[in-house]
């Protein structure tokens, strides 16, 4: 099974290094994505068009024909971080995938029809650590806060590698857009960790019943469990 893993708001695509080699363990393909790759400023479809032509080339393919669909049981897994699950739809579709795993992921409002900024304007208390939106700058700019909201769950190897994986990518435009529903046919995984200390477990948790129809799993880590628990991670999503 392929794995196409994308990154969230505060890592690189470094940061997926020891999920992706714990898929390769287990016989699949993994492959990160870079979305600065093509700049900072797309919008939704113009990110899941730059995913789509990286993981053709890495596969030495063309990239699949727009508007590929999802839900076939050969399509690829589409893996989200964090603020990734704004793109999980459009890349679901533009791939063709079978499954998303949203791991510690935003859930798009595809029921109240809201962007994601609109949905923070009403409802950061709900779904953030108050810590989290207290920061006055990102927690790339601060390598304490970093370790402090993602880290935190791993020995001190993990959270000095950890801290090598941190960039800030912030897609405005993705935020602003209305969220679309999941291909048909589709399905998720939700990965929730209970330590995590930027999203709200409980939000999470509400997120996934109510917005994609599925019972989270939970798992003993922070907002990163795929740098502090990879393997845990791939046991899940992959067996």
């Amino acid at each position: 099974m392929d794995y196409v893993l994308v990154h969230g708001t505060t890592q690189s695509p470094r940061g997926w290094e020891r999920l992706a080699e714990a898929l390769v363990r287990r016989g699949h393909r993994a492959v990160p994505v870079d979305l600065l790759q093509g700049g900072a400023d797309l919008d939704t479809d113009g990110y899941a068009d730059l995913v789509a032509r990286q993981v053709a080339a890495d596969a030495g393919e063309p990239p699949a024909q727009e508007g590929a669909g999802g839900g076939s049981a050969r399509g690829p897994v589409v893996v989200v971080h964090s603020g990734a699950g704004a793109l999980a739809s459009a890349v679901a579709s533009r791939l063709g995938a079978s499954r998303v795993v949203w791991l510690a992921a935003f859930v798009p409002d595809t029921i109240g029809r809201r962007s994601l900024l609109s949905e923070i304007q009403i409802s950061a208390a709900e779904m953030f650590n108050p810590e989290w939106t207290g920061l006055a700058a990102p927690p790339t700019d601060d390598p304490v806060a970093a370790g402090y909201f993602l880290f935190h769950d791993g020995d001190l190897a993990t959270l000095r590698w950890g801290l090598e994986t941190v960039r800030l990518f912030q897609p405005a435009r993705v935020y602003a857009e209305p969220p679309r529903p999941l291909p048909q046919g589709v399905t998720s995984t939700y990965l929730l960790p209970v330590r995590d200390r930027t999203l709200r477990p409980e939000w999470m948790r509400a997120a996934a019943e109510i917005r994609l129809h599925t019972k989270a799993i939970e798992v003993d880590a922070g907002h990163c469990p795929h740098v502090s628990a990879p393997e845990e991670v791939a046991s899940i999503i992959a067996g």
